[in-house]
């Protein structure tokens, strides 16, 4: 047996010769997935403030009846004469939009620009949650006073509500018995710059 060594022919290329195509083709795959990993974690961390957004404004939303009750309850337990005026802070007997009208204080209730921190009644500085809690009370009236002698958005003045049906809307039973309308709004300021308002009619 012989031990000729195999020669080459002249001019071939090397058999073993890297010509790196493949970790070419490799670097653009990594590449390629990496961006696709990072706008998927971006997505998904986008979902995840939104949600967290909305759940949020939702707490607040839901805790802003805390103030509405609170509320609910300070009307109740004042009485008819009390109302005719304003009570500081939270309360208004005046808050018609009827221009011009000197006797009205505040024509107009914007939410956003009233000064809550000083206008306002705090029903809590943090409810567990981080939520705070304020109410205003506004008489719809067109002046203070009492509501048999102004302009009164009011339940059983003369000629108010509508019939269907044989019923009378708006009216009640009681003979020269008028009384006024009230409007609360309660506002919540929680985590991440969240702020809500609700507003309810009341009489």
């Amino acid at each position: 047996m012989s031990n000729a060594s195999f020669r080459r022919p002249a001019g071939a290329p090397p058999g073993n010769r890297q010509r790196g195509v493949v970790l070419f083709i490799s670097l653009i795959i990594l590449v390629a997935m990496t961006l696709a990993g990072i706008a998927m974690f971006r997505q998904v961390g986008t979902g995840v403030i939104i949600a967290g957004n909305l759940a949020f404004r939702k707490n607040a939303t839901s805790v802003a009846d805390m103030g509405l009750e609170a509320a609910r309850a300070w009307l109740v337990a004042q009485g008819s004469a009390t109302l005719n005026t304003d009570q500081a802070p939270g309360y208004f007997s005046c808050a018609m939009t009827v221009a011009p009208n000197p006797a009205c204080a505040q024509a107009g209730f914007d939410p956003v620009a009233f000064n809550w921190s000083g206008s306002s009644v705090q029903v809590t500085g943090d409810d567990g949650t981080g939520n705070e809690v304020r109410y205003v009370i506004h008489r719809l009236c067109a002046a203070a006073g009492s509501p048999t002698a102004i302009p009164c958005a009011t339940l059983g003045s003369a000629g108010a509500g509508g019939s269907k049906g044989g019923g009378a809307y708006g009216v009640l039973p009681l003979a020269n018995t008028v009384q006024p309308y009230f409007r609360i709004t309660a506002r919540t300021a929680g985590p991440r710059n969240t702020v809500s308002y609700v507003q309810v009619i009341m009489f």
